[in-house]
Order: C-alpha cells, then sequence, then structure tokens
C-alpha cells in the first residue's frame, strides 16, 4: 500500500489531476489527516438507529471466534442486535448514508473533482 499525508493546500497529500493519473482505480492509497480535526457527523447510536430502519441497506459483519470465521448479516437490524454484540470484533456498515443525513452528504463536496457518474454513496462504517 502506498501511503501519503495531507497537507494545506491538499487534503488528498496532491493535486486531484495527480491522484487521478496516477492512483484513481489503479493503486490503493491510504491518506493521513486527509480531514484534520475531523469529527463525524453521526454518533455510533445514530448509525446503529439508521441500520434498524427498513429502508437504509445495512449489513453487521461478525467474527465467530470458535469457528475463526467471519459472518455477514443483512439489516434492518433490531435494537437488541447490538446490545447482543461481543465486546469487539464485528463491523457495521450502512450505504446511502448521504441519502439521509445532510452533514455526510455535505461530505462529497471535497470530491467534486470526481466525475458524478462515478459516486454511488456514502457508506459509513463502524468497527469495535
Amino acid at each position: 500500500m502506498i501511503e501519503t499525508s495531507a497537507t494545506a493546500t491538499h487534503f488528498l497529500g496532491m493535486p486531484p489531476a495527480h491522484f487521478l493519473r496516477d492512483y484513481w482505480q489503479q493503486k490503493p492509497l491510504l491518506v493521513r489527516n486527509a480531514f484534520a480535526g475531523f469529527t463525524s457527523p453521526l454518533a455510533a447510536d445514530d448509525l446503529g438507529g439508521l441500520a434498524c430502519e427498513e429502508y437504509a441497506l445495512s449489513r453487521l459483519i461478525t467474527r465467530d471466534p470458535v469457528l475463526d470465521q467471519w459472518n455477514v448479516r443483512s439489516g434492518p437490524f433490531a435494537e437488541a442486535d447490538f446490545s447482543a454484540l461481543p465486546a469487539s470484533h464485528w463491523t457495521l456498515l450502512v450505504q446511502d448514508v448521504d441519502k439521509w443525513d445532510a452533514d455526510v452528504a455535505a461530505l462529497l463536496d471535497h470530491f467534486d473533482f470526481l466525475p458524478s457518474w462515478r459516486v454511488d454513496d456514502v457508506m459509513v462504517s463502524y468497527a469495535e
């Protein structure tokens, strides 16, 4: 994996044209501090609540330590599903969060250099 750090002028650590030419859909890239001081617009409970809604596309990935395998379940979920989770080794993924939260949708403004037909949605993950 290739790693870079954000700068004051380029949140990707490089100009968008360089990113598109050399990395977009070609190589994995980790950008450290892309959004310095970022605070998530969603609390974990808000994301969990969204995953309980019928209209939300969500998945819960958990690890079974006995079988040493990962399992995937699709939502919607009940609140009890979350209280039954282990202390670690699980991830909640919720797609289309930008369609349900204006602050999350605003994150897409930073990526206006991408062709709009290539941007599907904002998927948010929460992991323990």
